[in-house]
């Protein structure tokens, strides 16, 4: 593997498990609960913790594994783009915004006992923002950067 690839791989690392580390900083001591885009926006920071290990570790596939990463990153933009369009207003939430809120099959006692524990965050709301964007933002910037980064390490595999 080459040393700036390996290098690349490190810092994306490092910075997913900061990524993750802030997030559940600010759910869990700031209280600010993640609505569920806010939750599958981390999947592609935690494969990145796995896929980088398993690159390092077993010490080939490296171009595919990577190439797995730039999808999960891509996705990752994607789901931030439409979480920064629902937060906007340009798109209505999805029915991933209303996970766990179902009501098949419950009794009225139940659908009660529902309602009062309701706790769901909406997608729409922005509870926490840094430099006066949201979350969804920032994540939005960083996935699309983080996509071209894995572009760039994909294209050193190919390089001798």
């Amino acid at each position: 593997m080459m040393n700036n690839n390996k290098f690349i791989l490190n810092s994306i690392l490092v910075f997913s498990f900061l990524s993750l580390a802030i997030a559940y900083f600010i759910q869990y001591k700031l209280g600010h609960k993640p609505c569920n885009l806010c939750l599958v926006e981390r999947i592609p920071y935690i494969s990145a913790l796995i896929l980088i290990s398993l690159i390092f570790i077993l010490n080939k596939f490296q171009k595919v594994i990577s190439g797995i990463l730039l999808l999960l990153f891509i996705f990752g933009a994607v789901v931030s783009f439409y979480h920064v369009g629902i937060e906007q207003g340009f798109f209505s939430e999805s029915l991933v915004c209303d996970l766990g809120a179902s009501s098949e099959n419950l009794s009225s006692k139940e659908l009660l006992k529902q309602l009062e524990n309701k706790t769901a965050v909406s997608c729409k709301d922005v509870t926490f923002r840094f430099f006066g964007l949201s979350l969804a933002t920032i994540n939005t910037i960083i996935s699309i950067l983080l996509s071209c980064i894995m572009i760039k390490v994909i294209k050193n595999y190919g390089k001798n």
